[in-house]
């Protein structure tokens, strides 16, 4: 029999957050294509609807559920309700996230506190929750998903700025405790990328046309452009990877 590749995500179920647009439904499709099947969670009831659909016409199984991430209660009912429906999930990507901008000055602290419960706490609750079953599995992959902010401060942004420090924190405190239990605890830390987030970057001519100068790539990332580095992530061809934040932005810290 010919031997399985180390990418392939057969007989796998992932929980993917954030999967009804951008970066999240990139993600949750090229894990389907790998062979996994995808409880796939948007902040809308039926949110992600065309990424369940992708996902079917695979001829994978994929699940739709949703939840307000800012809610902690939510959250953990976020939780039960993918193992209800999908059962065993072996692959966590901790995907949604917000960005409010104002300057520091100014930032209101329910901006703060809804940006942290949204893009840390969440991925928090649901790392402990579903890992703990991969713990007692001995067998697991989580995938926060960081940013170029978990290196630099950026401007007007500072709880976001905040929150993905911590997720690149986190991720290493959590593959510390772990990885010993051969679960693999990972972060990718896009670079700048054609999405939601981004748009009031792009919008503005000087800021934009400063970012792509910086970027070796000569362009903006496209959401496609994150395939190959979740699906490593997600596969055993990761197995000795533990706490590492993988950057997938075009040569923009390397300049």
């Amino acid at each position: 029999m010919p031997k399985a590749s180390p990418f392939s995500l057969e007989g796998e179920t992932a929980l993917v957050t954030g999967a009804s647009r951008g970066l999240g439904r990139a993600m949750a499709i090229a894990i389907a294509e790998a062979g996994a099947n995808v409880v796939c969670v948007s902040s809308q009831r039926g949110g992600a609807a065309d990424t369940a659909a992708a996902i079917r016409e695979l001829g994978r199984e994929a699940w739709e559920l949703a939840a307000d991430l800012s809610v902690r209660e939510a959250v953990e009912s976020l939780a039960e309700d993918a193992e209800e429906v999908g059962g065993q999930i072996g692959i966590l990507v901790n995907n949604a996230g917000t960005i409010r901008r104002s300057s520091a000055i100014d930032y209101s602290l329910d901006d703060w506190d809804y940006v942290l419960r949204t893009n840390l706490d969440s991925a928090f609750i649901l790392s402990q929750r579903i890992g703990r079953s991969m713990v007692t599995r001995r067998r697991g992959k989580i995938i926060n998903v960081a940013s170029l902010l978990s290196f630099s401060g950026g401007i007007t942004v500072p709880a976001y700025t905040a929150s993905k420090h911590a997720i690149a924190g986190l991720t290493k405190a959590l593959a510390n405790e772990w990885a010993k239990d051969g679960v693999q605890v990972n972060a990718i830390a896009p670079g700048y990328f054609r999405t939601d987030n981004t748009e009031a970057l792009r919008q503005d001519v000087k800021r934009s046309a400063q970012i792509l100068e910086r970027i070796p790539a000569g362009r903006w990332g496209e959401p496609e452009d994150l395939i190959g580095a979740v699906v490593f992530l997600a596969s055993q061809a990761s197995n000795y990877v533990n706490g590492h934040v993988l950057v997938v932005d075009g040569g923009w810290l390397a300049r």
